[in-house]
């Protein structure tokens, strides 16, 4: 299935999000890592995969391509993706995001000739990055453990199920092309992707003893911030150390 190689192939394994450590149902402990074998073999795995395969194709992509073309590539699956933001933030009931989404779709697929131009950001039509997982997540649906998918990268129980959400909008699987031609399309999205992410490669080798959990601790953290839209409400420690630092204020 095209679908399920362009899923293959695209390993966003290396998303930063930051660095720090959070705690309780969407953070960084053993609470919500139980599954830490399984995910380490998996990342051991992944890791050797980029390496050998994906990583040598995007510095390759980005050597034999010139800037203005890498862009306009980005801006066509951008096109593409902001159908998705559209229906997850109607689906949110974040109807002032879900107006922009629908301006950019509009703008970019007319006047940005199918996207190659965004012409919509200059316009103050915003871009908005959602998935069936935040929807989920907004819906309040518990993030469940920490769990890294071969190939795939980090996830959880919850946005591992919103992947179904996202296959059923996507807009790449109504496209009528032939099978050579949708391989084609899955594979350069899946190398496009990874080329803008050369750049995090050194970040994660020396960022930490443990690339692992920092990649854990990172993305569970960005991932929290993404389903509560940068606010995300304090958790149960945070709480405790606030109510003790205020009692030894009193003191």
């Amino acid at each position: 299935m095209p679908r399920l190689l362009a899923t293959l192939l695209l390993l966003p394994s290396l998303l930063l999000g930051g660095c720090a450590s959070t705690g309780g149902p969407d953070g960084a402990t053993s609470e919500a890592d139980p599954l830490e074998p399984w995910n380490r073999a998996v990342y051991r795995f992944n890791r050797t995969a980029d390496e050998w395969v994906l990583a040598p194709a995007a510095r390759g992509y980005v050597a034999v391509t010139p800037e203005p073309v890498d862009t306009g590539v980005t801006n066509v699956f951008q096109n593409l993706e902001d159908v998705g933001n559209l229906v997850n933030n109607t689906l949110q009931g974040k109807m002032d995001r879900a107006v922009s989404d629908l301006g950019r779709v509009s703008f970019n697929t007319t006047l940005g000739l199918l996207g190659i131009f965004d012409v919509a950001s200059p316009l103050g039509f915003e871009r908005h990055d959602e998935d069936f997982g935040q929807t989920l997540g907004w819906w309040g649906v518990p993030s469940g453990p920490y769990f890294v998918l071969p190939l795939l990268g980090p996830s959880t129980i919850r946005d591992t199920a919103g992947r179904g959400g996202d296959y059923f909008v996507s807009p790449y699987d109504y496209l009528e092309l032939t099978t050579g031609g949708a391989y084609a399309l899955y594979t350069l999205r899946a190398v496009d992707f990874r080329a803008s992410l050369l750049g995090t490669d050194r970040l994660l080798n020396e960022a930490s003893f443990d690339p692992y959990a920092f990649q854990r601790d990172a993305w569970l953290q960005r991932r929290r911030n993404q389903v509560h839209d940068g606010d995300p409400p304090m958790m149960e420690e945070e709480e405790m150390d606030m109510l003790e630092g205020m009692e030894g204020v009193g003191e």
